[in-house]
């Protein structure tokens, strides 16, 4: 990076061939491109992520996902948005306040197809790159837990997360497709007994995609979002407001399984970057 906040000329056109190829896949395989709002009434259901507020305007968008299903729901079966996304409190060579995010939607399928969409993109992402991609791996939260933990997985869902960034995570050198997660650790997926329809992605212990079999049910989703503010409340976070437009449309889109990916992060490990502002023009 250079004086004026500016990555290399080479890295730039490579991370351009990388964005290219992205498109290219996804317009092949019938994807239309939707160009969401980034200026949004409600930012995120996570308790966890922080967004950027705009004075009374509303806040930056931490992900397009909301957009997204609202336009799932109006009818076009096969959609994606390839966006600056906006997340506060997170910085670091990982980590950026602003970062770009492909996300992508199917409807007739669940998280297992989108896994097989997105082992297929990474591969057409790492041949216009040149650059050889390790077969993946495929395992469940709970058979990497008995082999790289190897002992009981505790009840308390912090605590099990303390363990898996420590423990797990940085193990996770192939790239690995990290199936059914905890029910407690849901998001937007639907909930399967003891389990939810999710994978992430990681490789070099890196987080790169996390997936859902999308949930369906309106009620279950406005329950996880009261949920998700009164976790907000107790840490002495404000509540996010809840868009009533997502819920309808959840109630209205058929069975669809749905992806978001961190580009900047991707471009990372396929270019041999070790920090994600040598990629990014910095503001």
């Amino acid at each position: 990076m250079g004086r004026l906040g500016v990555p290399e000329p080479a890295l730039l056109r490579r991370r351009a061939t990388l964005v290219r190829a992205l498109r290219t896949w996804l317009h092949d395989q019938g994807f239309v491109e939707i160009e969401v709002p980034v200026l949004v009434r409600s930012p995120a259901l996570e308790e966890h992520l922080e967004a950027l507020r705009v004075g009374e305007h509303g806040y930056l968008h931490t992900s397009p996902e909301f957009a997204l299903k609202r336009v799932l729901a109006s009818g076009l079966p096969r959609i994606f948005s390839l966006t600056p996304c906006f997340r506060a409190e997170e910085w670091g060579p990982l980590h950026a306040t602003e970062f770009t995010m492909l996300e992508w939607y199917r409807i007739g399928t669940d998280y297992r197809g989108i896994l097989e969409d997105c082992e297929a993109l990474a591969g057409a992402c790492a041949a216009a790159l040149g650059v050889e991609l390790p077969p993946a791996r495929r395992a469940t939260v709970a058979e990497l837990w008995s082999e790289l933990v190897g002992r009981p997985m505790p009840s308390d869902s912090t605590e099990m997360l303390r363990i898996w960034v420590t423990e797990v995570e940085p193990r996770l050198l192939q790239p690995t497709f990290v199936l059914d997660y905890p029910a407690d650790q849901s998001a937007f997926a639907v909930v399967r007994g003891a389990v939810a329809e999710r994978f992430e992605l990681y490789w070099r212990g890196v987080e790169l995609a996390n997936a859902f079999t999308e949930l369906l049910d309106p009620s279950e989703l406005l329950e996880r979002w009261t949920h998700s503010n009164e976790a907000r409340i107790a840490a002495g976070r404000s509540p996010y407001p809840i868009d009533e437009r997502l819920i309808e449309a959840v109630g209205r889109h058929p069975r669809a399984g749905g992806i978001a990916l961190g580009v900047d992060r991707l471009a990372m490990l396929l270019l041999g970057v070790d920090d994600i502002r040598q990629l990014r023009v910095l503001g």
